[in-house]
């Protein structure tokens, strides 16, 4: 087989979904936006990162420039990449390095998850930023 096309079951889901009821749309969105507030007002409170106001995504792009040349238990952040292994260790927080999207300067993190797993994940990574010389 060389092309592959979604099931039938799929195609029907998907149509329902684009053709039925939208109300939980409006309350997602809703949702998120909460959730995007609560995060970007976070980020931006933090030494070291900025933060812009996603506007289509559910994950925002702090850049951490100037985390960037700190270390912590011998552990230099010479890269994007060095600041999420460092977040993920010490802060138990997953992000993505920002080299996968085009920038060395910035780190992805998701809010896909309720505002209380939010608040946790940046009193951690606020905690794993104040450990920085």
């Amino acid at each position: 087989q060389s092309t592959s096309n979604p099931t039938s079951f799929a195609q029907a889901g998907a149509l329902e979904a684009l053709t039925g009821p939208q109300d939980e749309v409006g309350v997602m969105v809703g949702e998120f936006q909460k959730r995007r507030n609560v995060i970007v007002k976070r980020l931006k409170a933090m030494p070291g990162i900025s933060c812009f106001d996603p506007q289509g995504a559910f994950y925002v792009f702090p850049n951490i420039r100037a985390l960037l040349g700190r270390s912590a238990k011998g552990r230099k952040l010479a890269s994007a990449s060095d600041a999420v292994d460092y977040f993920l260790t010490e802060a138990r927080v997953l992000a993505v390095p920002g080299e996968d999207f085009g920038s060395s300067e910035n780190i992805r993190i998701s809010y896909a998850t309720s505002i209380e797993e939010i608040e946790k994940g940046c009193d951690r990574i606020e905690a794993a930023i104040r450990r920085l010389s």
